[in-house]
């Protein structure tokens, strides 16, 4: 913002000086020319101003967004771009409200935490029409469509919780370099003696560039004829698409095979920490050890603690379940002031953040495995150091096509986007726990 600050002023100094001049002039050339030069001034001036009002509401959307990641430990450059807003109400989606759901989506792949929320939140409302067996013919059906009810998705929790930068404009990969061999030191044998020399060396970590994207074709008489006044079916469409959109971003983060068109998730980051957790009649006291060797491996491999715990649902209900002998639980809510509590947090909670345990907090989300092991039916924990990991993303597209189809009155929708995830930058930051003790738990 400095530099356009710097930049209007000079502008402003220069037109200054032409309607200075001008003031003096006679009608000629010159004064045409330094007229048309004032004219080109005066709406560079107006275009800087803009872009400083725009910059100034991005700075403070900017520490409000830190501010609110800080809950997270995670240090990132979020780049040029966030938003907050927080909303309690019985739809926030309805028509007239004040917030839109297309915002809090592209709000939400910025980093804003509470969009997102509201966006998680928004899974609660239903639609139906309303009218009386017997008077069909005179009483006409009520559509609620301010409260219709969009399918529930798993949201985008990883997504969230992991640091973003902007996608560079050009190129289908990113590299990364990672300092492999490290410079050394050691002691002197003698005076005047050869000290220890060992050569720094990288090796590039190459990244691809993944396209996600969905579409939908609807008839031009759903779009034009569909809906009520100030109800907009093509602002149903896309918001669904933009769901689905975050929803596989955030499945692919975690479960991503690293080829066909899929970054590498965190499950198959290749050297990363491993825990087997081995157990046929697994309990929340014999799983506890398990995750404090999980944070431990962090520790003593990677030399930084951990920032998050990411586990499906189901297994934070396993813990938050837990009882000891005397059948009193392990894991309490933090309003309840526990005392020696194994861990803290809301067992009615899901997504950023749901609890605390190890003094790590614990993320859930739906899209971790259930379907790991021989039986398929074991999920998996990752105890990870969050701003190890960096998505480079681009903006979300959303395109309507009406030529493509114009012959049968149909009209494309498109949403697609670029991102690159580099999950493999630090493979000892993480440690997967794994084995027959994530069964499906028992309750």
């Amino acid at each position: 913002m400095k530099k356009l600050i710097e930049a209007r002023e000079s502008k402003v100094a220069e037109l200054d000086g032409l309607v200075a001049e001008l003031d003096e002039m006679e009608a000629g050339e010159e004064f045409d020319g330094k007229f048309s030069r004032s004219n080109e001034l005066h709406a560079e001036i107006k275009e800087l101003d803009v872009k400083i009002d725009e910059a100034r509401e991005v700075a403070e959307t900017l520490k409000k967004v830190k501010e609110s990641r800080n809950e997270l430990g995670v240090e990132e450059d979020l780049g040029e771009t966030e938003a907050v807003v927080e909303v309690n109400e019985p739809d926030m989606y309805r028509n007239g409200g004040e917030h839109s759901f297309i915002a809090d989506a592209w709000a939400s792949r910025q980093g804003d935490y509470k969009a997102q929320e509201r966006l998680n939140n928004h899974q609660e409302h239903e639609a139906r029409d309303i009218g009386t067996g017997a008077f069909t013919g005179l009483v006409v059906p009520q559509y609620l469509i301010d409260e219709y009810a969009p399918i529930a998705r798993s949201g985008a929790a990883v997504y969230n919780a992991i640091p973003k930068k902007p996608l560079p404009a050009y190129g289908m990969k990113v590299e990364v370099s990672r300092i492999t061999t490290g410079s050394e030191a050691a002691e002197q044998a003698s005076q005047n003696s050869a000290v220890q020399e060992t050569n720094i060396d990288d090796t590039l970590l190459t990244v691809n560039v993944d396209t996600i994207a969905g579409q939908q074709d609807v008839s031009r008489q759903a779009l034009e004829r569909g809906g009520q006044p100030g109800f907009s079916i093509e602002n149903i469409v896309f918001a669904d698409l933009v769901a689905a959109y975050y929803s596989k971003l955030d499945s692919l983060m975690l479960e991503g095979s690293g080829s066909s068109g899929q970054p590498l998730g965190i499950r198959n980051v290749s050297g990363q920490n491993t825990v087997t957790y081995t157990d046929a009649t697994p309990t929340v006291a014999e799983a506890f050890p398990k995750l404090a060797d999980a944070v431990q491996k962090v520790n003593a491999n990677r030399f930084a603690p951990a920032t998050a715990i990411i586990m499906h649902p189901r297994r934070w209900g396993f813990f938050t379940a837990g009882v000891d002998g005397n059948s009193r639980p392990l894991v309490l809510p933090a309003g309840n002031n526990p005392d020696n509590a194994m861990g803290i947090g809301d067992a009615a909670k899901y997504g950023n953040v749901v609890g605390n345990l190890l003094g790590l907090p614990v993320i859930t989300d739906a899209n971790v495995t259930t379907s790991d092991g021989g039986g398929n039916d074991q999920d998996q924990i990752y105890v990870v150091k969050a701003d190890d990991h960096i998505l480079f993303e681009d903006n979300l597209f959303q395109l309507k096509f009406e030529e493509t189809n114009a012959g049968s009155l149909t009209t494309k929708m498109v949403v697609y986007g670029y991102s690159a995830f580099a999950s493999g930058r630090y493979p000892a930051g993480m440690t997967k726990i794994q084995g027959t003790g994530l069964i499906t738990p028992s309750f």
